[in-house]
């Protein structure tokens, strides 16, 4: 069974208009996204190839997406430097289950 795969925004470089830098929202079953709030389909494009992935085992070094604290790491497609919005860093973790 896939496990549940937390997306939070960790950083903000230039202006996004739709994220802030505190978001965070999860991708359970490693299909169905869970949000209370307004997603970014630009930001969503370069999620969604990883999630399932990693909701299924398989690690953000196998991936080349690890950090130095073994999370997974990805950024939107927004080229900020030509277009004048933002780019945003993501941080993928797998949700500890009790």
């Amino acid at each position: 069974m896939a496990q549940t795969v937390v997306v939070e925004v960790v950083q903000v470089e230039g202006s996004c208009p739709v994220y802030s830098g505190n978001e965070r929202f999860r991708i359970e079953q490693g299909y169905r996204l869970i949000a209370g709030f307004p997603l970014c389909l630009h930001a969503l494009a370069s999620v969604l190839p990883y999630a399932p992935a990693l909701s299924r085992g398989i690690s953000p070094e196998e991936l080349g997406l690890a950090g130095p604290d073994g999370a997974a790491y990805v950024q939107c497609l927004d080229p900020r430097a030509f277009t004048g919005g933002g780019t945003v860093t993501f941080r993928l973790t797998i949700e500890a289950t009790t």
